[in-house]
């Protein structure tokens, strides 16, 4: 299997809202981190679906390698 681009060495804090979807791009090549543009089309990589279930804000990973995706657990820091 491919490697995903690490897109940063930390996480991305989003605001999200309650029962709306968000698209995490999983191949690290989005211009719109950490959100999909399409850019996987050349991949074998695929956006993963989050769906939040209250308005808080969130992590979502910016490494790429969590074991939690789409959100951070902390994965990142063994990329510094």
């Amino acid at each position: 299997m491919a490697e995903p681009v690490i897109a940063q060495t930390a996480p991305f804090g989003v605001d999200v809202e309650a029962g709306k979807e968000y698209w995490w791009c999983r191949c690290g090549r989005s211009a719109k981190q950490p959100f999909c543009d399409g850019s996987h089309k050349t991949t074998e990589f695929r956006p993963v679906q989050y769906k939040a279930e209250q308005t808080a804000k969130v992590f979502f990973c910016g490494c790429k390698h969590s074991a939690k995706q789409p959100l951070c657990d902390g994965t990142h820091k063994q990329y510094r």
